[in-house]
């Protein structure tokens, strides 16, 4: 797998389309840190530790408001083939504050907001509406 960042974001979407309320991902440390951004803006309810088929993996569950999911839209910024760096002033808004972009940093990853008021730049992982 090229992109593993990229293809939990696809499972997250793939799970809301069919309305499940819990999808399984490989688990690493980065697919952690961007799940507790996705937890902290309260976009997902959560995720925990689990085993499947004798390797590690999340177990995440996903959020819906009245029968439809909370995250409308979900992103890939920076691929493997193109990566995307910014500086903490030129992280973009997205959808005039309504969503969030997770940056990758050097103090961690955290939401585009985090990144301004902390005025660090980084890796712009994926937006998220």
């Amino acid at each position: 797998m090229n992109d593993p960042i990229g293809d939990m974001l696809t499972r997250i979407r793939n799970g809301q389309m069919r309305g499940k309320s819990v999808i399984s991902t490989p688990a690493s440390k980065l697919r952690g840190w961007v799940l507790d951004v996705l937890a902290d803006e309260g976009y997902i309810r959560g995720y925990e530790a689990a085993e499947e088929n004798g390797h590690p993996a999340f177990e995440i569950s996903l959020k819906y408001y009245e029968g439809t999911p909370v995250i409308r839209e979900l992103k890939r910024v920076s691929k493997p083939g193109r990566r995307v760096y910014m500086g903490a002033e030129d992280i973009p808004t997205v959808r005039q504050g309504l969503g969030v972009s997770i940056v990758s940093t050097s103090k961690g990853v955290m939401s585009d907001a985090s990144a301004r008021s902390n005025k660090v730049g980084g890796e712009v992982l994926c937006t998220v509406f």
